[in-house]
């Protein structure tokens, strides 16, 4: 809705970024205070949050260059511009459990237990991060015309201008703030390490497939016709987490 805050002479404050800001501090607030109570060195948290970061970044916007790499092989310049949206989360994943694979063993820290302590934090940082795109307009939805669509009228607006759409980043933001508190839950239940990420895993596989329908915006890369790439991944992404939270509860008992 307000994909600038404020413009001051050349310099430009935007909104996206302000709340992808917001949900890593808030992330890594959470993960420290919890970390405390489980024994894990702040240093440690503090670089797990710093390559999550970077990695996050790093990987999210080359997933989304390489989907759309027709374009910015016409505007290579454009690479760069991560203020104006186009942030696959997929892609950061990705680059994060891999860099993240890279720091636990080199520090011989638990692998499933510290993603465990990471998950929640993941979930709400990413609620937060949402509403950054909500306010710049990138991942929109398609045309509704529902009680809460919501009409983007901001000309510096991603979004299809004066058209009622539904609000699919935040269908995305109240399915991860439900996920989280899910994850809190099970927290206080855990049988086996692991089993906080891997439902994390599974619950945002099912929440993403699902809204994907509901997405308006045709810069995000399809399989076939309807199928987007996302939509794909999210089924990997399903399988995966049922095989392993199997594999890890029988290997627990």
């Amino acid at each position: 809705m307000y994909p600038v805050l404020f413009r001051i002479g050349p310099l430009t404050l935007h909104t996206y970024g302000v709340f992808v800001a917001l949900g890593f501090i808030v992330g890594i607030l959470l993960a420290l205070h919890q970390g405390k109570k489980e024994g894990f060195p702040k240093e440690k948290i503090l670089d797990i949050g710093f390559y999550t970061l970077l990695s996050a970044i790093i990987g999210s916007r080359l997933f989304y260059v390489l989907v759309e790499y027709k374009y910015f092989i016409k505007n290579p310049v454009h690479i760069f511009r991560i203020w104006e949206g186009g942030l696959v989360f997929f892609g950061g994943l990705i680059a994060v459990l891999f860099v993240l694979l890279i720091y636990f063993k080199k520090n011989a820290l638990p692998v499933w237990k510290t993603l465990d302590l990471f998950s929640p934090s993941l979930a709400l940082g990413h609620a937060i991060g949402r509403l950054g795109c909500f306010s710049a307009g990138c991942c929109y939805g398609k045309p509704a015309n529902l009680p809460w669509s919501v009409t983007f009228t901001n000309p510096d607006s991603l979004a299809i201008i004066g058209v009622p759409v539904h609000p699919t980043q935040l269908y995305e933001t109240l399915s991860l703030s439900i996920s989280f508190v899910i994850l809190i839950l099970i927290r206080k239940y855990k049988h086996f390490n692991g089993q906080i990420f891997w439902t994390y895993a599974l619950l945002y596989s099912v929440i993403r497939f699902t809204i994907e329908f509901f997405r308006g915006d045709g810069a995000r890369g399809f399989i076939y016709k309807n199928l987007s790439i996302a939509q794909g991944i999210s089924a990997v992404l399903f399988m995966t987490a049922i095989f392993f939270m199997v594999l890890l509860r029988k290997k627990k008992s």
